[in-house]
């Protein structure tokens, strides 16, 4: 009994690898991708197209992404008789002090504002040195 549990089992066990191993032979040999390019030197000279060209100097030109560093709020709260805006700035990035933002309504730049201060978590407090300011209005360096 136990001898014909451990025949059983050696079996199980061995079609189960030569199951696993013919899969990825067959995938290595058959698929495009896996295929290495052939050499510059082992492969013929042909001239290339214009359209191939293009296309391998668009292959080799890699796209550079950066993160946008740049500050970025809206105004929460409008004080016109003390002349300064509550800012309420996304979690992690703050303006410095004594720095000047601007104010953007539907795209246009309607004041400029110097940051002062008190801040507490993510809002902070700026005088409006020049022009109108409302709530909901987008906050830029530029």
């Amino acid at each position: 009994m136990i001898r014909f549990m451990l025949k059983k089992l050696l079996s199980v066990s061995l079609l189960a690898l030569l199951a696993s191993q013919s899969g990825c032979a067959w995938t290595k040999r058959h698929l495009p991708w896996h295929h290495k390019p052939t050499s510059p030197q082992s492969a013929p000279a042909q001239p290339k197209s214009k359209a191939a060209k293009s296309k391998s100097k668009a292959a080799k030109s890699k796209a550079i992404v950066t993160a946008d560093e740049s500050l970025a709020a809206k105004v929460l709260k409008v004080n016109t008789v003390g002349q300064f805006v509550v800012l309420d700035f996304p979690t992690g990035r703050l303006p410095k002090l004594e720095q000047h933002l601007f104010l953007y309504r539907q795209g246009l730049k309607t004041a400029e504002v110097k940051v002062v201060g008190p801040q507490q978590d993510t809002s902070i407090v700026a005088d409006i040195v020049s022009g109108d300011a409302q709530t909901g209005d987008a906050v830029r360096e530029q």
